[in-house]
């Protein structure tokens, strides 16, 4: 390498090196900068990243499924029922026939359709209702909180069962239960916050200068709320995916033949002493994917939250 070359790439560590640490010259170039140290800061946790390649695997996955997927996930072999492990079938076949490679691989799609549906669904109601609440305070904030705290009186799961009860089994009668239970968390963790943020110098200046309240909750109070409350949802995820394999396993979710992985798992388990690959596979599945959405979340709460490091 010559001298000038040398140079050259001096140079360059030195314009990246004072882009990220010199002091922004506009509101574009703070954001680039918090963009790129928080970037450097995640990719340096390594349970952090590997918790994030799972998560993209999972999404290529369920995207590309008919391509990776070997066989139909419902078609039906009699034949090879119980067929363990193989060349044909990697993960063996269940008692009618059914490649399990295959169905894990399209039960990737129900889970990420579940986990999709309540996160858009449970993050802008419950952070609307806790900034909401915690910006009007007295009243406002009492009532609401009231009902907030009946919510979580009662264990998630239990009140996700009983939902479903009322609302019947189904994939979709699963997300809307799981979902109505899940929303009063996000919307204490909001209140929390816009209890904080309402009392700052900016929030009074923009009062001072004629903004609406609604104006002041959608402008001042939700994008300071976001961090957390993104924290809050990502950490969630493994949660919603183990309740939905528990709605699963008790055949209120998703229902056959659909390839969810707890009702492979509720499905296998008359098998389980003789077939134990029946059983293990979608039960992998379920907890690969849960601690990669756990690491995921405690790594963006790394970055996002300074108040954890």
């Amino acid at each position: 390498m010559t001298s000038q070359s040398l140079s050259k790439s001096a140079e360059q560590g030195k314009e990246e090196e004072s882009f990220l640490f010199r002091t922004a010259r506009s509101p574009r170039e703070a954001l680039l900068q918090r963009l790129a140290l928080g970037f450097i800061e995640f990719v340096g946790n390594r349970l952090a990243l590997i918790g994030a390649l799972i998560v993209i695997a999972l999404i290529l996955v369920a995207i590309f499924a008919p391509f990776i997927a070997p066989f139909d996930p419902n078609a039906q072999d009699l034949k090879t029922a119980l067929q363990a492990p193989s060349h044909d079938h990697w993960f063996g076949t269940d008692e009618y026939g059914r490649d399990i490679f295959s169905r894990i691989i399209y039960g990737s799609r129900i889970t990420l359709y579940i986990v999709t549906l309540v996160t858009i669904t449970v993050g802008p109601i419950g952070l609307a209702i806790g900034a909401f609440s915690g910006f009007y305070g007295g009243v406002v904030d009492l009532v609401v909180m009231r009902i907030t705290d009946l919510f979580l009186s009662f264990p998630s799961l239990i009140l996700t069962l009983a939902f479903v009860a009322v609302l019947g089994p189904g994939l979709e009668q699963a997300v809307l239960a799981i979902a109505l239970t899940g929303w009063p968390q996000i919307a204490r963790l909001a209140r929390v916050e816009a209890l904080t943020i309402r009392k700052t110098d900016y929030v009074a200046a923009a009062q001072l200068q004629g903004a609406s309240n609604a104006r002041i909750i959608f402008n001042e109070i939700i994008p300071m709320c976001l961090p957390s409350v993104i924290i809050r949802i990502t950490l969630n995820m493994a949660s919603i995916i183990l309740t939905a394999a528990g709605l699963g396993f008790l055949g209120l979710g998703a229902q056959p033949p659909s390839p969810e992985w707890g009702a492979m798992t509720s499905t296998g388990r008359q098998y389980m002493l003789d077939s134990w690959w029946v059983v293990t596979y979608p039960g992998l599945a379920i907890m690969v994917v849960s601690l990669a959405f756990n690491l995921f979340g405690d790594g963006l709460r790394d970055v996002l939250d300074p108040r954890s490091n």
